[in-house]
């Protein structure tokens, strides 16, 4: 039988805000693929508006069940999406140096992208289960580092090390969250600090000039710094109120790489200048405040680390897509949810965003 109060407690404001970010990224990319010349790809928008779209269907699939639900599915969806990565690396389109694609039919789309989700479900289907006040010990990490691992490694095969990062981060956070024992996290720490210079080995020659170059982007300013320099100019040249729609110059004479992708950012503070980045900038704070108050709503463990896992894939990409187009960051291509063009990404953001609403219109099942 229906309950009323699903009606009663819907959270309305966050699905608002969400369709307004999402209406703000079609306008920019609008603006970033037919500003373009000579050959303007206006197909782009239409691909992205369709993708939006069918986004909104999956956000409202993403709340009318249970999310109680998840907890059941948490470990068989992990493996399906571990066999989709394992598909991509035998089967997957190649494309800009790196296999990421899978293609269905007509469609192409990421297995990297659902990974995130599943990583999140799988992590509060753990760690929901075994709560410690003390916090969690290294050995009672260890199942949750294997499950971290292998859809790290097998995104890092790719390659992409941004995505691989990002689910690094996410997956950081909700440990984080859920509490380690002191000792425990200073032995990780420490354990960290000593592999991280050691990755510089396993890099890539490109991997490594990205990095060079974001220490110093006049290094290769036609070459890889090309990216950061025009981004950063692009950004600059907006100044208080921006050039107007459809008036930015950096994007227009395709000064501007990457424009409707890694750095979509970038052409909405040429046009939009400074007042319109702090807008955009200000309704992701709000959205990740919102996702924080979910969690802190929610009466149920498996509930608050999803809606905290949630937030935190948002508030990550939101923070390395605009510290990467302002050049406080290497150029990894994450993308900026519900903005950057790509049918995974605002379909993912999507269902993110309904297990929210999910989390948050049936927070009245406990009390």
């Amino acid at each position: 039988m229906f309950d009323r109060r699903l009606i009663q407690y819907f959270d309305w404001g966050l699905m608002g805000l969400a369709i307004l970010i999402g209406c703000i990224g079609l306008v920019t990319l609008y603006s970033a693929v037919t500003a373009e010349t000579p050959t303007p790809q206006k197909m782009l928008f239409f691909k992205q508006l369709l993708w939006f779209s069918v986004g909104l269907v999956a956000m409202v699939a993403a709340f009318l069940f249970n999310y109680k639900m998840l907890d059941r599915w948490a470990q068989p969806s992990y493996f399906v999406c571990i066999a989709l990565l394992i598909a991509v690396l035998f089967f997957g389109k190649y494309a800009g140096g790196s296999r990421r694609w899978l293609i269905i039919g007509p469609l192409s789309f990421q297995p990297s992208e659902l990974v995130k989700i599943a990583v999140i479900l799988s992590l509060a289907h753990y760690y929901s289960r075994d709560a410690k006040t003390r916090g969690f010990t290294l050995r009672e990490l260890i199942r949750p580092l294997m499950i971290i691992i292998l859809p790290v490694l097998l995104i890092s095969l790719q390659p992409d090390l941004g995505t691989a990062g990002l689910v690094v981060l996410i997956a950081g956070s909700i440990t984080v969250f859920v509490k380690i024992e002191r000792r425990s996290f200073i032995y990780l720490i420490a354990s960290g600090a000593v592999l991280v210079p050691l990755i510089w080995f396993f890099l890539k020659e490109y991997q490594k000039k990205r990095i060079l170059v974001f220490l110093d982007p006049d290094r290769d300013p036609l070459g890889a710094g090309y990216h950061i320099i025009q981004s950063k100019i692009a950004i600059g040249s907006g100044m208080l109120s921006g050039k107007g729609f459809l008036k930015g110059t950096q994007n227009a004479l395709s000064f501007l790489p990457e424009e409707h992708t890694d750095f979509i950012f970038s052409v909405l503070a040429e046009e939009w200048g400074f007042l319109g980045s702090v807008t955009l900038v200000l309704l992701f704070l709000i959205l990740i405040f919102w996702g924080l108050t979910v969690a802190h709503g929610c009466r149920e463990p498996f509930g608050t680390i999803v809606a905290v896992g949630v937030t935190a894939m948002i508030f990550w990409q939101v923070f390395i897509n605009i510290g990467m187009s302002m050049g406080l960051f290497p150029v990894v291509g994450v993308p900026l949810p519900f903005v950057s063009y790509g049918g995974s990404s605002v379909l993912s953001t999507a269902v993110c965003i309904g297990l929210l609403l999910n989390v948050s219109m049936r927070r009245f099942m406990l009390e």
